[in-house]
Order: structure tokens, then C-alpha cells, then sequence
């Protein structure tokens, strides 16, 4: 496989942070880790250094922070993965069997919640289809680095920067979905309930879809000061 670089963008993750590089190095040991830290307040930064990461400061919002970790890497694959999801036991095998494929150009994994539940099942299946709907950053988002250029990057949005992406990859090519699954915090769906966040989530990216501002979404997902992930 490719050089690998594993960018996490984070913010007030320090009670997840270490476990989380501990786990990308257990599971991707050759890989470089990159932390790209939005102005934690709780101690994120020195816990990733401290775990063995590469921390680079990035102004607030995932699509920044995603885009300051990518300047940083030198991979020539990425895998941008949040804090709170963790890779499957087999990734080094998926991914370099996935992308020796000369066509596999971007591609995420499938999706299951880190708690149980009909509906959180039923959610995380549906991520192995392909649509606006099913595919997030929260099931890590696998890139050549030669075609995330060519896409011009994420953009510097603070919400939906992933769909987006993956919207300009669908125009050029397939969106792989890797025969694997991570592991990802159902957090949102217990604070907010399964059926509402769902509902909800489905609704800001409709709205997204018909031209409101991420800028403006954000500040609807995320009213806690803390919330760095989905």
C-alpha cells in the first residue's frame, strides 16, 4: 500500500484522544497520525503529542481543520477519521487490497454505532449505499492524495465540508464502500434520541441541498461549545 496519513480533527477530545491514536497505531502501525486541533480548550493537543501524534493548530471547523492536516501530511493516501470512530481490526488489509485497484480512487468504510438497537442497525446498514443521505465523515473517508488535490480539497466549512467532498468525487468517479466496518460513538443519538437526531440530520442536509449556508447549519447541529463530532 501507498504511504498513509491519518488525519483527526478535533475539538475538547482529550478524554477520547489517546485511546483514539492508540488505536489507529495499533491497527495502521506503518501510518502517520496527524491531529489537527481546532483550539481545544481541555487539553486535546498535548494528549494526541503525548500519545504519539503529530498535532498541527488549525482555526475551528472540520473543513478547516481537515484541510490544515492534509498541508501537513505526506501520505499519498489520506484517511480522515473523527475522533470518536474507531477503524476495524483488518483496516491495513482492506485498505491496501481496496486501493491497489488503480480505479479505487476514494472510498469510505460501512457504519456501526457503538451501541445496539434496531434503528442504529438499520441507520449503519444503509451506509454502504452511495447517496447524500448515507455517506458522512464518520465512516473515514479514504483518499488519494493526487485526487484530493485534483478535487481541490475539502471545503472550509464548519458542517457537511464531507458531503461535499464526496459530491464532487461522485461527478468524476465511484465512491467506494469498503467491505469493512468502523466503529463510531452513538453520543448525538443517546442525547437526542435515535429517531429525532435521525429525522434531524436528514433535514439540515435537505436544507443544505437547497442552498442554505453550512455556516448557518452548524450553528444549528452544534450549540454546544464542545461538539466536535456527529
Amino acid at each position: 500500500m501507498s504511504s498513509l496519513s491519518v488525519i483527526i480533527p478535533t475539538l475538547d477530545e482529550a478524554a477520547r484522544i489517546a485511546a483514539a491514536v492508540a488505536s489507529v497505531r495499533a491497527r495502521l502501525p506503518q501510518a502517520e497520525i496527524i491531529v489537527a486541533d481546532g483550539g481545544s480548550q481541555d487539553g486535546t493537543a498535548a494528549a494526541a503529542a503525548q500519545a504519539g501524534a503529530r498535532v498541527v493548530a488549525a482555526p475551528r471547523g472540520r473543513g478547516p481543520q481537515c484541510i490544515a492536516g492534509a498541508a501537513a501530511a505526506n501520505g499519498e493516501l489520506l484517511l480522515f477519521l473523527h475522533a470518536d470512530t474507531e477503524l476495524p481490526a483488518n483496516a491495513a488489509a482492506v485498505l491496501a487490497e481496496q486501493f491497489a485497484r488503480p480505479t479505487v480512487r476514494i472510498g469510505t468504510f460501512r457504519l456501526k454505532f457503538d451501541e445496539a438497537g434496531w434503528f442504529l442497525r438499520a441507520s449503519a446498514w444503509c451506509s454502504r449505499l452511495d447517496s447524500v443521505f448515507t455517506r458522512f465523515g464518520d465512516q473515514g473517508i479514504a483518499i488519494r492524495r493526487d485526487f484530493y488535490d485534483e478535487l481541490g480539497g475539502f471545503p472550509p466549512w464548519p458542517l457537511f465540508e464531507d458531503v461535499e467532498l464526496l459530491r464532487r468525487a461522485r461527478r468524476v468517479t465511484r465512491v467506494w464502500s469498503f467491505p469493512a466496518q468502523v466503529t463510531t460513538s452513538a453520543r448525538r443519538f443517546r442525547r437526542h434520541g435515535p429517531w429525532r437526531q435521525q429525522f434531524r440530520n436528514g433535514g439540515l442536509v435537505l436544507r443544505y441541498l437547497l442552498g442554505a449556508s453550512p455556516e448557518r447549519l452548524a450553528a444549528e447541529y452544534r450549540p454546544e461549545p464542545a461538539a466536535a463530532s456527529r
